[in-house]
C-alpha cells in the first residue's frame, strides 16, 4: 500500500472509495465453475491525488498479477471495434508519416491494433504482450510483423521504431511514472518518434457511477489532465489529447522532449471536475448498484432470466458489485469463441455463445457497453430471441 502518488510522487492523496475484495483478473480463462468461485481476490481501495488528479488503487498488490496466453481480452470480434480501430490506424499512419516505417506496439494483446497498422501502410510492427497468440494473425500480414511474448521492459527493453503504439495497457501498470520514464529512455535521442496511447477515461467513470469499470486489474486510473501531466512530466511533448470511442477512451498523441513541454489543451484543465466527481462516486455506485439489483429481481419475481452480454473485465466488475444477487444473471454471452465453455471469475457464470440464448430465452440482456446496443439488438434479431435489451 503506498499513499504517495505513483505518477507524480506527492503525498497530497486521499482515499475515497472502498470496493472491498475484487476477483484479481477479469479476462483469466477459467476453465470449471468451481475454479471461478473459488478464484483470488484483492483489496480495492481507490485514492486521489489532489496534485495532479491521478487515481489508483493504494491497496494494489502486483504479487497477484498472472497475465498469460490464457489471458483473453480481445474486442476484435464486433465489427463496430474492427471499424474504430482501422479508422485510428489509418489515421495514425497518415498523420505521423508512417507509411514505410516501422512502429511497436507495448502491450499488443492478440495484435488486432498491429494488423491495422501494417494493412494502412506501415511496413514492419512488432508486437508486446505475454497473451499474444501469433497462429491468430491473419496471413497477409504475418511476414510483416513479430511477437514477443512477454512484457516491456524485462522482455523488449530497445524501442527501436518510428511509433511507439501502447493501447489499454498503461491503466495496468501500476508505477506509471517509473514506467513511462523506462519508455522514454528506451526510445533514446530520436525526437521524432510517434508516441501514441489510448487508455479509458476516468472522468465519465466517476460522473456516471459506473462500478462496472472500476476492477482490480486497473490499477491506474486517468484523466485528460492527468494524462497529459505525466506525459509532460516524463519528457514527452503531447501533440494531440481527445476522446474517442462514444467518449469513452482518452486518445494522446506525443513525441519525445529535450526541455520541459507545457500544456496547450483546455481538456486537461480537470482537476477540480475530478475531485468533485471523486466525491460524488460512491453515492452514484451505490445508487447503480442498487437500481440494477431491483431490476434483476424484477424479473426474476416474474420467473424471468437475465444475462448479462459481454464477458470481459466490465461483465466481472458488474457482478462482484451485486454479490449475492449476481446468482439472478443466468449466463454471460460472448461474441469470443476462445471464451465459449468457460467461466466467469468470482462469480461462476457461464460463458455462452449468442446462439445458446435460443434455449435460455432471456427476458432481460444487459449489455455491459452501450457503445454495442445496436450490434447486440442486431444479433438477438437475427436469432429470433425477444428480450429487453439495457446497457449499464
Amino acid at each position: 500500500m503506498t499513499s504517495t502518488c505513483p505518477a507524480c510522487a506527492s503525498a497530497s492523496t486521499r482515499p475515497f472509495y472502498d470496493g472491498g475484495e475484487v476477483p484479481v483478473h477479469s479476462c483469466l480463462l477459467v476453465a470449471d465453475e468451481q475454479a471461478a468461485l473459488g478464484f483470488p481476490r484483492g483489496e480495492l481501495e481507490l485514492a486521489l491525488c489532489d496534485s495532479c488528479g491521478f487515481i489508483y488503487n493504494l491497496r494494489f498488490d502486483p504479487a497477484h498479477n498472472a497475465y498469460s496466453s490464457d489471458y483473453e481480452e480481445t474486442q476484435g470480434f464486433s465489427p463496430l471495434f474492427q471499424e474504430f480501430i482501422a479508422e485510428l490506424a489509418s489515421r495514425w499512419v497518415a498523420r505521423y508519416d508512417l507509411a514505410g516505417k516501422k512502429v511497436v506496439e507495448l502491450g499488443c494483446g492478440k495484435g488486432e491494433f498491429l494488423v491495422e497498422m501494417i494493412r494502412a501502410g506501415a511496413a514492419q510492427g512488432v508486437g508486446v504482450d505475454p497473451g499474444v497468440h501469433p497462429e491468430r494473425i491473419p496471413q497477409d500480414v504475418r511476414d510483416r510483423t513479430s511477437w514477443v511474448p512477454g512484457f516491456f521492459p524485462r522482455d523488449f527493453a530497445e524501442l527501436n521504431a518510428d511509433a511507439v503504439i501502447c493501447r489499454h495497457t498503461l491503466e495496468h501498470i501500476a508505477s506509471a511514472s517509473e514506467w513511462m520514464q523506462q519508455v522514454r529512455t528506451a526510445i533514446g535521442d530520436r525526437t521524432d518518434v510517434a508516441v501514441l496511447f489510448e487508455l479509458p477515461d476516468v472522468r465519465r467513470v466517476l460522473e456516471e457511477g459506473a462500478f462496472w469499470d472500476i476492477y482490480y486489474e486497473h490499477c491506474s486510473y486517468f484523466s485528460a489532465g492527468s494524462l497529459d501531466r505525466l506525459f509532460r512530466r516524463t519528457g514527452f511533448e503531447v501533440l494531440d489529447l481527445w476522446l474517442a470511442y462514444d467518449d469513452q477512451y482518452l486518445i494522446i498523441e506525443a513525441r519525445p522532449a529535450t526541455v520541459p513541454a507545457q500544456g496547450a489543451f483546455s481538456i486537461e484543465d480537470d482537476r477540480e471536475i475530478i475531485s468533485k466527481a471523486a466525491e460524488r462516486f460512491a453515492v452514484a455506485h451505490t445508487a447503480a448498484i442498487a437500481n440494477w439489483r431491483a431490476r434483476l429481481r424484477e424479473v426474476a419475481n416474474a420467473g424471468g432470466r437475465s444475462v448479462i452480454w459481454g464477458s470481459g473485465s466490465k461483465g466481472v466488475a458488474f457482478l462482484a458489485a451485486l454479490g449475492a444477487d449476481s446468482s439472478l444473471v443466468n449466463a454471460a454471452v460472448d461474441i469470443n469463441p476462445y471464451k465459449h465453455g468457460k467461466f466467469l471469475a468470482g462469480s461462476g457464470q457461464r460463458i455462452i455463445a449468442p446462439s445458446e440464448l435460443t434455449e435460455i430465452k432471456p427476458d432481460l440482456v444487459i449489455a455491459m457497453n452501450p457503445a454495442y446496443l445496436d450490434e447486440i439488438g442486431h444479433d438477438l434479431a437475427t436469432l429470433g430471441v425477444q428480450a429487453s435489451l439495457e446497457a449499464v
